[in-house]
């Protein structure tokens, strides 16, 4: 069973930033998709940023050039990190991965309030 635990969420001012952090309690070296995704109060969860095992990134329209998803290898550690903040940012977030095996596992979520 893998488990990722999140953490980095809270309380900011629109325009702020925060870096959420995904912990997983496996290497991510050879994990296929390691993404992030959010649900906001009545709204479906929805994709925000994705990293493939090759590095390469897909962003959510609503986030391209204010987030940026990465990833540490050695620390097993998936990181997103959010810059100029809304309040629309407002939501759940939680971490994602496909193991290579298919196994899609999710976080426990960090909530994320952006003050206007």
């Amino acid at each position: 069973q893998v488990q990722l635990v999140e953490s980095g969420g809270g309380l900011v001012q629109t325009g702020g930033s925060l870096r959420l952090s995904c912990v997983v309690s496996k290497s991510i070296f050879s994990i296929n998709t390691m993404g992030w995704y959010r649900q906001a109060p009545g709204k479906q969860r929805e994709l925000v940023a994705q990293m493939a095992r090759s590095g390469r990134t897909n962003y959510a329209d609503f986030v391209k050039g204010r987030f940026t998803i990465s990833r540490d290898n050695n620390k097993n550690t998936v990181y997103l990190q959010m810059n100029s903040l809304e309040p629309e940012d407002t939501a759940v977030y939680y971490c994602n991965i496909i193991v290579s095996s298919g196994g899609n596992y999710w976080g426990q979520g960090t909530q994320v309030t952006v003050s206007s």
